[in-house]
């Protein structure tokens, strides 16, 4: 039996635990704040670890984390700076640490006390409450229930059942940003020699409408900066992001940027306490005075409306230049290194100006003050994050970054570049390591070359295509390296309905979450090493590595004992899956020594560095102090991995998000104690909420509109071309200074609201910052009586 450290999992704990979604006190609304971190932010970190860890537990593995000798944040993928403080984490990093590093362990009666319907009716935060994951358990097809099971046994099933399938193309590989370096090499081997590049990743639900930009119009899909461009940039043009909240550490290296004389501009649908005003916890004056004011500029943009800003602002740098000639483009490096001026130059000419007011809500004068910082900055950063890469136009989006980027030579110079910030730690890694289901010819011929066995060319699928071919039948297995892909996905009624239609749902997870109550018709759960853990094989204790947004690669240490003497690091669950599966492949014998990988990870490392560009010598490199930075040749050297060798200046159609009378356009979003789709707690203390989730943001001028007001219950259904009627019920309505026309409410709950077709183009990512929705109001008791 598994300690549970004293929780009780009987009826009456289950019932209390569950009130989040029933009974219980009403969700208080209060100002938001003006401010963050602070002694807040202090206590905030602190109190739950030493509650759920105790101070000795706390005390080693927060003065680890992002150290060079410990382990890296299993949340955001924000970089390190080459000087550490002893505490170099923010509160939300000190939550996942504490939620991930918990010594209460699931017990082996709670899998006979909560079966799968009990499973369903339970919250995120209710099932991340109930401990880590110590023993393998297995649904057998027709029961209700998992059962202890050994690892043999779970292996034995994997190898039958996949070797069973019709088509190596009839299984998925789901893979979450979590997975080290070593682990996600390990796991596209495995899919790859089992015969199919189905990988899909978290990644094709946020970044990927970056990479597929930066790509087209660079050559690279990553960060063209390093960190320490943030304190060189004379601009910081910061856009569809809430850094306060999901990526906390970077509200340090603004700080430092603006005591460096930096300008910065903020351009979001939400007024971000994060961006007003930030109380630097580890400073004197972050304590005891008033902290620094961030945002020189706010321009509060209407959902959809940043294509037509950033033309908007390319069309005045362009107008400065006829005014100045020779003083405002970089003529030097345009005519060098890139294409496309002309074209472009010819287009945003014929741009609207009413057109672009209309869809930003912005005014001329807004557009011009941005336009005027952007002329007089010698070296400007960009930086976003998914408020702009889940948009139907999010990748032309992206795209008119980079021209305007490209415009002033603002790419492989100190202080400039664009920056898309990463909210998962090593999803940038895991596509170095291969994790995507179009990987290059060049990486594909590497791996065949490197292991001896045909390697599958034909692109498989991602995450919104998964989903659909589970619904359609024509995937029937699903193996999930980490993550929560139920809960993550949009379209939440149709991609539970579609994994239920399969035949056997595999995680490999630390804590239950919802995907391992929504399953196929057998299910199994593997249980992992966390990262802070201690990881010993055959060889000795091991480390693994990861690459940060900024593409700096570097090891990973765990600090403390595993909280269960069965559980399996991610490498050897991996090795010894594909091992037993591929023994068994109609495919024929794989020349892999999986057991090798598991004894000692420098075997990996040795792969990979024979394999990934940029990873030779991979095993000494990461040995280094601080590691390594891959190489980016647009940062580097001012050259574009291209096929005509030359940066891409584009020509984009604007097609500006319309909503009809009396509908909003609503955006999902994180609440302050959330990590994806994890929930810390049910409070977001930032935006003035505490004790729930049930809520929509409204601009109050358009609760006025609708005929609705503050406190207000109200259900909120989604229109899409489709017909169908998709319902997020029961939401307080919460007056809020969103932008006009914009609403907004809590990911993954209003993931249920968002088509599966409603995906961006090229990207097929989903569309979760504009969704038209309808309110309508639910009559109080009092009032239907």
């Amino acid at each position: 039996m598994s300690p549970n450290h004293g929780r009780d999992h009987g009826a009456g704990a289950g019932a209390d635990a569950v009130a989040d979604t029933s009974a219980g006190p009403p969700t208080r609304v209060g100002p938001p704040k003006e401010w963050v971190a602070g002694f807040p932010g202090i206590t905030h970190a602190l109190a739950p670890a030493l509650r759920g860890m105790g101070a000795a537990r706390t005390a080693k593995l927060l003065t680890s984390m992002n150290q060079k000798d410990g382990f890296d944040c299993m949340s955001c993928a924000w970089p390190d700076p080459s000087h550490r403080h002893t505490a170099e984490f923010c509160e939300n990093g000190a939550k996942a640490v504490t939620w991930e590093a918990t010594p209460l362990t699931v017990p082996t009666e709670f899998w006979a006390e909560h079966g799968i319907d009990d499973l369903l009716t339970r919250s995120e935060y209710w099932l991340g409450q109930q401990g880590r994951l110590v023993e393998p358990v297995h649904k057998p097809a027709g029961a209700d229930h998992y059962e202890p099971i050994g690892w043999d046994r779970a292996f034995e099933i994997v190898a039958d059942r996949l070797s069973s399938l019709d088509s190596p193309d009839e299984a998925a590989f789901y893979t979450s940003g979590r997975a080290s370096n070593e682990a996600a090499f390990t796991y596209q081997l495995f899919a790859r020699a089992f015969g199919t590049n189905n990988l899909p990743d978290c990644s094709n639900m946020c970044h990927e409408s970056t990479g597929s930009a930066l790509g087209q119009t660079i050559g690279v899909g990553k960060a063209t900066i390093s960190y320490d461009d943030f304190a060189r940039a004379d601009l910081i043009v910061v856009m569809g992001q809430n850094p306060g909240t999901n990526h906390p550490r970077m509200l340090t290296a603004l700080e430092a940027a603006k005591r460096n004389g930096a300008r910065i501009v903020v351009v979001n649908p939400l007024p971000e306490a994060g961006l007003r005003r930030y109380k630097n916890p580890q400073t004197v004056r972050g304590l005891a005075g008033k902290g620094t004011e961030l945002a020189d500029q706010f321009l509060q943009i209407r959902l959809g409306g940043d294509m037509a800003l950033l033309q908007a602002v390319s069309k005045r740098v362009l107008a400065a230049e006829s005014a100045r000639p020779g003083e405002v483009l970089d003529h030097e490096f345009l005519a060098a290194s890139t294409t496309g001026l002309d074209e472009l130059t010819a287009h945003l000419a014929d741009l609207d100006e009413g057109e672009v007011l209309t869809a930003t809500g912005l005014t001329s004068s807004d557009i011009d003050a941005l336009a005027e910082a952007y002329v007089a900055a010698d070296a400007t950063i960009v930086t976003w994050a998914m408020g702009l890469t889940q948009h139907t136009r999010a990748v032309a989006t992206i795209k008119e970054i980079v021209n305007l980027l490209l415009l002033r030579g603002n790419i492989g110079r100190p202080g400039a570049g664009a920056s898309p910030i990463r909210g998962h730690s090593n999803v940038q890694g895991d596509r170095t390591m291969g994790i995507w289901e179009r990987m290059p010819e060049p990486f594909l011929a590497a791996l065949e070359a490197e292991f001896g066995f045909p390697v599958p060319r034909a692109h498989g699928l991602d995450a919104v295509d998964t989903i659909r071919a589970m619904g359609e039948g024509r995937v029937r297995a699903l193996v999930a390296l980490g993550g929560n892909l139920v809960g993550a996905i949009s379209d939440s009624r149709a991609a539970e309905a579609a994994v239920q239609r399969s035949e056997l749902t595999v995680q490999i997870s630390t804590k239950l979450n919802r995907s391992h109550a929504v399953v196929g018709r057998e299910a199994l759960i593997l249980p992992t090493l966390g990262r802070t853990e201690i990881d010993r094989q055959a060889s000795g204790e091991q480390m693994v590595t990861v690459e940060d947004t900024v593409c700096a690669v570097h090891a990973s240490r765990g600090r403390v004992e595993p909280v269960g003497s069965d559980l399996l690091s991610e490498v050897a669950i991996v090795s010894r899956m594909a091992d037993a599966v591929l023994a068994s492949s109609a495919r024929g014998p794989v020349p892999v020594d999986w057991a090798a990988f598991e004894r000692d990870y420098d075997v990996v490392r040795g792969h990979i560095a024979r394999v990934v560009p940029g990873c030779e010598d991979y095993a000494a490199k990461i040995r280094r102090e601080g590691g390594f930075v891959l190489p980016h040749p647009p940062r580097d050297s001012r050259t574009f991995p291209t096929p005509d060798g030359r940066a891409h200046l584009t020509v984009n159609a604007l097609a500006p998000v319309t909503c009809p009378p009396g509908r909003l356009l609503l955006q999902t979003v994180r609440s302050h104690d959330q990590f994806n789709t994890t929930i810390y707690s049910r409070d977001d203390r930032y935006r003035g909420i505490r004790g729930g989730r049930a809520v929509v943001f409204v601009n109050p001028q358009d609760l006025a509109d609708l005929g609705l007001a503050d406190g207000d219950t109200v259900d909120v259904h989604s229109e899409f071309r489709d017909g169908v009627d998709r319902v997020l019920p029961a939401q307080r309505v919460v007056a809020y200074p969103t932008a006009r026309g914009c609403a907004a409410a809590y990911f993954p709950e209003a993931n249920v609201l968002v088509p599966l077709d409603a995906t961006a183009e090229s990207s097929n990512t989903p569309v979760s910052k504009a969704v038209v929705v309808r309110l309508e109001r639910v009559p109080a008791p009092t009032e239907v009586a």
